[in-house]
């Protein structure tokens, strides 16, 4: 399976992080935010890396070249920043069959497995990782209603009013059929082509679409504390395995 990872964005909100480098490069427990995703990737049996880039894209470029542990990288150019679904059909034609697709600003210690596992066992058409936020949280990000089987049956973005506190994480597969939907989508009252929109025409069109409740955790690296405290949470996991391997040898 392919992996489409989105990393055009310029990361204003992390400057000065974000001055001399995209966001996707900012360093986290001391290798950049995209390393973590591509490492994630590779170990979920990605064959390909298409990764979108924008701003400053020859930093991404130049330290990467074309691949990453094998596994070859084919960039495409977001020209303008324009939303979710318009940086996702830039990929298009590089796009041959169902993928994973990853938001190039978050860090997943998260069960990202189970998200591939259910689409391919339900044959459903698109599968996420989503998790619950407080409240008065869930009106900053994509928002999903389910149904009693686990579908999702609505979503919808930034929503004033949430109809649920269950959001979508930054991880998902698809099939191709979400690029058809990505044509139809016409820009929100903030002017992007959201994803969000892509996905409900899908789930109009009577696709299936599975959700999968996060175990673990995840850091969208918005701002220089998110990254701050990213680092403690892969510090807190790193502890965790070195103590774990120090009763081992002991045993």
């Amino acid at each position: 399976m392919q992996a489409v990872v989105l990393a055009a964005g310029e990361g204003t909100r992390l400057r000065p992080l974000t001055e001399d480098k995209p966001k996707g490069m900012v360093e986290v427990d001391g290798k950049p935010i995209l390393t973590h995703c591509f490492e994630q990737l590779v170990d979920l049996g990605a064959e390909e890396l298409l990764v979108v880039v924008g701003y400053k894209k020859e930093v991404i470029i130049s330290h990467y070249d074309d691949e990453f542990q094998g596994v070859p990288i084919t960039y495409a150019h977001q020209r303008e920043q324009k939303g979710l679904a318009h940086a996702l059909l830039t990929v298009e034609e590089h796009i041959d069959g169902d993928f994973m697709l990853m938001l190039g600003d978050n860090i997943f210690e998260a069960n990202l497995q189970d998200v591939l596992n259910r689409q391919r066992e339900d044959r459903a058409d698109a599968a996420f990782l989503v998790e619950e936020v407080p409240w008065e949280e869930a009106s900053r990000y994509g928002v999903c209603d389910t149904n009693k089987y686990g579908e999702i049956v609505d979503v919808v973005e930034k929503p004033e009013d949430p109809p649920s506190n269950l959001v979508m994480t930054g991880f998902y597969t698809f099939t191709p059929a979400i690029l058809h939907a990505c044509h139809l989508v016409q820009p929100s009252n903030r002017g992007e082509y959201e994803i969000s929109d892509a996905v409900d025409l899908l789930i109009k069109s009577g696709r299936t679409i599975d959700a999968i409740r996060m175990d673990g955790w995840r850091m969208d690296v918005g701002y220089p504390e998110d990254r701050d405290r990213a680092e403690e949470l892969l510090g807190d996991v790193e502890g965790s395995a070195d103590e774990a391997a120090t009763a081992d040898s002991a045993e």
